[in-house]
């Protein structure tokens, strides 16, 4: 695990870093400079919108008493999406705008779920029961409390 994260957080700096000299050769220094600029706005804007939205979703189910699980994972794709957002390159950017999208960061919730549900061999999130047990009922049946 650690060799993989090492290679993720070497090779994608450089190939991000070797995208954009490319680009800067093909059209030049400060368009390259205003693509970042302009693509780092855009999708701050974006994080801030799709982020605030997911909150205002998180309250409303909590109060309606549902589990947000699927509402946590869309906030976790933000979080990640912002943070390839102010990793400065044109690869990692798009890659921050696409999780900030919600049509593609619905994709990335059905791969994580899939790979979730793989790894810990589980057929549901969670399951909540509408309202609790009565206080006076144990949980076991056959269990005997003695006074």
């Amino acid at each position: 695990m650690f060799i993989k994260l090492l290679l993720i957080f070497t090779l994608v700096p450089i190939a991000d870093l070797a995208l954009l000299i490319e680009i800067g050769r093909q059209i030049g220094l400060w368009p390259t400079i205003a693509i970042v600029l302009i693509t780092g706005v855009a999708g701050s804007a974006l994080l801030r919108w799709q982020g605030l939205g997911t909150i205002a979703k998180f309250k409303r189910e909590l109060a309606e008493g549902r589990f947000p699980g699927n509402t946590i994972i869309e906030g976790i794709a933000i979080i990640v999406g912002g943070a390839f957002l102010l990793t400065p390159g044109v690869m990692t950017d798009a890659v921050g705008i696409l999780l900030l999208l919600p049509p593609t960061r619905a994709v990335f919730i059905a791969i994580v779920k899939r790979y979730i549900k793989r790894k810990f061999d589980i057929d549901e999130f969670i399951t909540v029961a509408d309202e609790p047990p009565p206080r006076d009922e144990p949980l076991d049946p056959n269990l005997r409390i003695e006074p």
